[in-house]
């Protein structure tokens, strides 16, 4: 292809710019008319739509040993909020309800199965981590079931609005202006310095019951210490 465009003279971008590009549509391709008409100004490519926020956030996790007691539970779905949340706020949302779910193993016959879920209106529309964090762990209170052994559970944010799209009752609570800044605080310190760097205090730092990643692919191409070693004999 340079070889034909320089026999038209056109050795630069320059040179590109000022050429004719139904001609360089018909010699050559679209490709190369719409590189001329971007060159000399002319914008090509449209730009896509942002996608429009989400309805509905899940993060859901199977958990990597079955659990029996509601406290390592409850230290579960608090750290799957703290996920969810941080989509909310990433979409700059609010949430007015949630839904918690929990189950055992339900493939397994010999197994006793439970599964069991609640949606629980939240006081006010938020993305404050530590409201949504109190709700999800008394839900769980609210269906748990001794005597069996939970293999999952799921964290569902419901009515998801923006800040504009919902109107205030003169006589409700709404979210604290504080809460709003803390909650930009946590996202910058995180964003900063790591995901889980500033946490709330039921979210456990190296859980035993998380999730198994033993055949995980490694991440050859984004970090350094999982880069492929040559070792020469």
């Amino acid at each position: 292809m340079k070889g034909h465009l320089e026999e038209m003279g056109i050795k630069t971008a320059m040179d590109l710019a000022r050429a004719d590009p139904w001609t360089l549509r018909k010699k050559f391709s679209v490709v190369i008319e719409k590189t001329a008409r971007e060159l000399a100004g002319t914008s090509c490519l449209a730009l896509d739509d942002p996608d429009p926020p989400k309805q509905e956030i899940c993060c859901s996790r199977m958990f990597g040993k079955r659990l029996e007691a509601l406290p390592a539970i409850k230290e579960a779905v608090a750290t799957y909020m703290m996920r969810a949340s941080e989509k909310l706020r990433s979409q700059q949302s609010l949430c007015k309800k949630v839904r918690i779910g929990i189950r055992t193993g339900m493939f397994n016959s010999n197994e006793a199965q439970y599964a069991n879920g609640i949606v629980v209106d939240l006081p006010y529309p938020t993305d404050d981590v530590r409201v949504l964090t109190r709700a999800a762990t008394d839900a769980v209170e609210r269906i748990f079931r001794p005597g069996y052994q939970y293999s999952k559970a799921e964290v569902m944010l419901l009515s998801l609005c923006q800040p504009s799209e919902f109107n205030e009752d003169l006589f409700a609570h709404s979210q604290a202006e504080d809460a709003s800044k803390v909650m930009s605080v946590l996202d910058a310190v995180n964003g900063r310095w790591g995901r889980g760097t500033l946490r709330l205090a039921s979210v456990p730092a190296s859980p035993e019951w998380a999730m198994r990643r033993d055949l995980m692919s490694r991440s050859y191409t984004t970090r350094l210490d999982q880069l492929w070693q040559i070792h020469c004999r």
